[in-house]
């Protein structure tokens, strides 16, 4: 257990979590005071999930690069325990408010949005390293949120974030994403993180 409590404070999981549950109080809140509809948008369900999947990003790599690449204990197994813990941190507090008056859903879009957001980050640390690993999802997400489009086929694709729940091509997307940011970080970890001198 001890291993576990250090693990989780060198990857500042405690504050990840702070920073999650706190942003989707914040949202709620503002939704509830401002709006006459119990739903909430789809762009600001969307939007709000990034923002979680953002806090979570801070936690997938440790102070030290050298010690991910050296352990005793096989490293993969624990990445992908990582990942699908943040998983469970971003849909978790959205998933609470289905029950309040204002509610984050439908909870199909929560969860697919959360696993795609966070295979893409996943995939970003892997390739360029913890600091630059939510330019990616930050990027497509706005775009998609911005400029939606359901004709042709290729633009569901190219706008997952922002496509109904109902979208098979939106649910694919997200699904082949967060397989390959899963396999990658697991297997590969994060990137070097590179300071210029």
């Amino acid at each position: 257990m001890r291993w576990l409590t250090l693990y989780l404070r060198s990857r500042r999981a405690p504050a990840a979590v702070a920073a999650s549950v706190v942003g989707a109080a914040l949202m709620w809140s503002l939704w509830s005071a401002f709006s006459n509809t119990h739903a909430v948008g789809m762009q600001m369900v969307v939007l709000t999930v990034l923002l979680l999947v953002a806090a979570q990003t801070a936690t997938l790599s440790g102070p030290d690069d050298d010690l991910e690449r050296t352990a005793a204990l096989p490293w993969p197994p624990r990445r992908a325990a990582h990942l699908l813990a943040g998983f469970a941190v971003v849909v978790a507090p959205l998933a609470l408010t289905l029950a309040t008056g204002a509610r984050f859903g439908p909870g199909w879009l929560v969860a697919r949005d959360a696993a795609g957001l966070l295979g893409l980050t996943a995939l970003g640390a892997a390739a360029f390293g913890t600091a630059r690993s939510w330019f990616l999802p930050l990027g497509w997400t706005l775009a998609a949120v911005l400029f939606p489009r359901d004709e042709p086929a290729i633009a569901q694709v190219l706008t997952w974030p922002a496509q109904p729940p109902a979208s098979t091509a939106a649910a694919v997307t997200a699904g082949l994403l967060a397989f390959a940011g899963l396999i990658a970080y697991a297997m590969a970890g994060p990137g070097r993180s590179y300071i210029p001198r």
